[in-house]
């Protein structure tokens, strides 16, 4: 005799740096109908998921909280992901450096990791802390020219199907040398495609400059690659969408994860937006070396 399993109640963790949007993010769950609990001590937060969940819950976290570290919150994200009776979800939101600090300026707020200094020192520091566990994040929300009413109907159409996330799709960049990235369900190499590191002129641009993509897009094999890798996509995402699963991560990498890799997520990105499905995007080493990483030396 068969017996349903009842749906995974769903928990989404929210953090991400200081003034990017994670208490507006907060307020706004709460209202789609979470329990929501922010700044909690990292320590009690085991206790909170004891036992049945009876209604979808959203939880807090930054470096302000009791006992905050990347190893706790990781250690907490994978009992949460083990369970099978919750659907936990990191959801990061961050925005760059210009918009923190015009924000902290307009609130005259001092940075939590910087009291006596400029908050631009705290804003980098934090960066650099977070970095672990924004390549976690299921959800990765850039919030830099989002108004809180233009973040709080984003945030809707992804968790507000009664307190459910809707299926989402994050596709990111990456390069090999650096490894492939933690939780992505499929990754597709680009290291066959032309590669623009060998052009002089378009050595020290990236995947997101027109004159890139145009370079790559002259490589016979690469209209062929993108239909097929769409195409299959297109036909894969609805089948995991109804098996239960609310959220699929994929990932193109290239050698130096600057050009191929980036203009590819763009393009994918762009072509799964248009068929509507609900697509984040990142670029993981260009992203490094935006708060101060080691350039890639070619991609």
């Amino acid at each position: 005799m068969r017996t349903d399993m009842p749906k995974p109640q769903k928990l989404i963790v929210v953090s991400g740096p200081s003034g990017a949007g994670r208490s507006t993010a907060i307020n706004v769950l709460e209202d789609l109908g979470f329990e929501a609990i922010d700044n909690a001590p990292l320590s009690l937060l085991p206790r909170l998921t004891d036992g049945e969940l009876t209604r979808p819950l959203a939880i807090g976290l930054d470096v302000r909280n009791r006992d905050f570290s990347i190893d706790g919150v990781t250690d907490l994200m994978a009992q949460l992901r083990d369970r099978g009776d919750i659907d936990a979800q990191l959801l990061f939101l961050e925005a760059n450096e210009d918009t923190l600090v015009r924000r902290y300026s307009e609130t005259r707020r001092r940075h939590p990791l910087a009291p006596d200094e400029p908050a631009i020192q705290g804003i980098r520091k934090e960066a650099d802390l977070l970095m672990p566990l924004r390549e976690q994040a299921e959800v990765l929300l850039e919030t830099s020219d989002l108004s809180p009413h233009d973040l709080k109907a984003r945030l809707t159409e992804w968790f507000g199907d009664e307190g459910g996330a809707l299926f989402g799709v994050s596709i990111q960049s990456f390069s090999y040398k650096r490894g492939t990235p933690k939780g992505v369900d499929m990754t597709f190499d680009c290291r066959f495609l032309k590669n623009p590191y060998w052009e002089p002129a378009l050595r020290k641009l990236t995947g997101l400059d027109s004159a890139v993509g145009s370079h790559i897009q002259t490589d016979p094999r690469f209209e062929d690659f993108s239909t097929k890798v769409s195409d299959l996509l297109l036909m894969l995402l609805p089948a995991f969408r109804d098996e239960g699963k609310s959220h699929l991560s994929i990932g193109f990498g290239c050698t130096g994860g600057q050009h191929r890799s980036v203009f590819v997520t763009e393009h994918i990105a762009l072509t799964l937006a248009k068929q509507g499905w609900q697509v984040s995007k990142r670029h993981r080493e260009i992203d490094r070396a935006s708060i101060g990483a080691v350039q890639q030396g070619g991609s």
